[in-house]
């Protein structure tokens, strides 16, 4: 199978000015995803950088990712979804002729996330593509961690009368430990099936396969707090 290591950067950011390309342990917040990407023996060229930054383009160059075109402005607006760029990514490499098999989906904001992890998804994903029923073949394959709150234990949710009751289950656990385990995505890794994308958005997808990442290392970048933890974990 071939696949597209997708990296989406677009230049505008509010919650962290620049932070595709501001200094992180170093290395460009962008460079820790393609390295990663490229350690996890993602051929160069399959690499790629989807951006409508000029200077994030440079930049993603010089760490050695590809990025054969430029985002259109309408698909780096803080509006669009990631699904339309990892479509518009596809068509355009298709019309270039570069077929791929899978999309690998990289989110910058994850620079926590290793070779390994990357490897790990992918190999997840395949052995459930050989799976002889195409029903039970997944569509994706996401990274998670353990949730920080969990429905049976630690979530709580109103009545009609505006009473607290468990969000999930009846009630009956009192150790955290001995509820049934939860999952929520970390935004580390995605290895998509083109086609499903193509009928679905990532969210809505119903065979999804998860490949677990330690909470300490799934850290996914959005305000200014969330940089001064990662600069701490990094020194």
């Amino acid at each position: 199978m071939r696949y597209l290591y997708l990296i989406p950067a677009r230049g505008g950011s509010k919650g962290i000015p620049g932070k595709n390309i501001k200094p992180l342990g170093g290395v460009p917040l962008i460079g820790h995803s393609i390295r990663a990407a490229l350690l996890s023996g993602a051929p160069a060229e399959d690499v790629v950088v989807s951006t409508d930054s000029g200077e994030i383009a440079r930049v993603a160059r010089e760490e050695g990712a590809s990025v054969p075109f430029m985002r259109p402005a309408e698909l780096a607006s803080d509006t669009a979804s990631s699904r339309e760029a990892i479509l518009h990514a596809l068509d355009t490499l298709q019309e270039a002729g570069r077929h791929y098999d899978a999309v690998v989906l990289l989110q910058p904001t994850s620079p926590l996330r290793t070779a390994d992890d990357i490897r790990g998804a992918i190999r997840l994903y395949e052995e459930g593509r050989r799976h002889p029923d195409p029903t039970r073949r997944p569509q994706m394959a996401v990274s998670v961690a353990e949730a920080r709150t969990n429905p049976y234990y630690s979530a709580f949710e109103p009545d009609a009368n505006g009473f607290l009751h468990i969000s999930k289950g009846d009630g009956r656990y009192t150790r955290r430990q001995d509820a049934p385990k939860v999952w929520e995505f970390n935004g580390a890794v995605y290895v998509i099936d083109p086609e499903a994308l193509r009928r679905s958005e990532i969210s809505r997808m119903e065979r999804v396969v998860p490949y677990e990442m330690p909470s300490g290392r799934s850290l996914d970048l959005d305000t200014m707090a969330d940089w001064r933890r990662a600069e701490d974990l990094f020194r």
